[in-house]
């Protein structure tokens, strides 16, 4: 992909995702992520009602009559996009491929945070990292991050989310809201999550194929496996094969909301045919009336 065709393309997700962000998510967001902690506002003398414990003393003292400190929330958030671009990102039997929804749906939230004039950085994993851009703010920045989104090529085509995660409790030493988004063929992460649960806001965004679900009964079928490269003649006829395919997949996503849900993250999934706006949405709502 050359660099105009590069530039086209970044522009075309940006005006999609951009009104997108603008118009449906960035009210949401806003009330969906608070902020990192309380901050010295202001002092003003006591009335009543006010909570005895907010009596600043030094200034009652001073001016013998009572004085609260008045603090308001600190709304200045950071937000870290965990990325996979392992090989089975790149497969998609219906328009797209995986990675074409995980970079909208990046895309979107990274829109969303700038919107609440927050700092957002960008961490592209397979099993190993990839890419690592420390947050900042601005429209460049987050075309930035599209950019790479949309070309970088990573080294290898295997995941280990695990081992993304661990990179990011070294690099992120304050609070952020983190989102993982990934197909989540992995597994032996649940450790590493609760501990980056335990100081992050985290959300894993699962995208799937339909096909990653199920294979059809399509005869002798060669089969590549994206992430080791061999392939295999599959005979799809045979209904063990498809039962066994499918229960694969099915330990896989209930390992994934497991995993999540028992480190205090939250989950969303979508299929690359569907419409990952709903789900965005939902989840946002959701999360703000909590």
């Amino acid at each position: 992909m050359d660099t105009k065709e590069i530039l086209k393309k970044v522009r075309k997700i940006e005006i999609k995702t951009r009104r997108l962000s603008n118009h449906i998510f960035s009210g949401e967001y806003h009330s969906s992520f608070k902020g990192r902690g309380m901050t010295f506002s202001e002092v003003r003398q006591y009335q009543y009602g006010d909570d005895v414990r907010a009596i600043d003393w030094n200034v009652t003292a001073r001016y013998n009559e009572p004085y609260i400190k008045v603090f308001e929330e600190e709304r200045e958030l950071t937000m870290m996009l965990l990325v996979d671009i392992s090989g089975s990102e790149m497969f998609g039997t219906t328009q797209q491929f995986k990675r074409d929804t995980i970079t909208e749906i990046g895309a979107t939230l990274a829109f969303s945070a700038t919107q609440n004039n927050d700092k957002v950085g960008l961490l592209l994993f397979s099993d190993e990292i990839e890419l690592f851009i420390p947050p900042k703010k601005g429209k460049s920045h987050v075309l930035r991050i599209i950019r790479e989104l949309i070309e970088f090529k990573g080294q290898s085509n295997k995941t280990d989310i695990g081992n993304a995660l661990k990179y990011l409790s070294n690099v992120m030493k304050k609070r952020a809201i983190v989102f993982v988004l990934s197909d989540f063929m992995d597994d032996d992460y649940d450790q590493t999550l609760k501990i980056v649960g335990n100081k992050h806001d985290v959300t894993g965004v699962r995208v799937f194929d339909k096909h990653d679900e199920t294979i059809p009964n399509l005869g002798m079928l060669p089969i590549r496996d994206a992430e080791s490269g061999k392939t295999v003649l599959v005979n799809t006829m045979s209904k063990k094969v498809r039962n066994n395919y499918a229960a694969n997949y099915l330990k896989s996503v209930d390992y994934y909301e497991k995993s999540f849900s028992r480190s205090g993250a939250g989950t969303i999934s979508t299929r690359v045919d569907h419409s990952y706006v709903k789900q965005l949405l939902g989840y946002f709502k959701r999360k703000g009336a909590r």
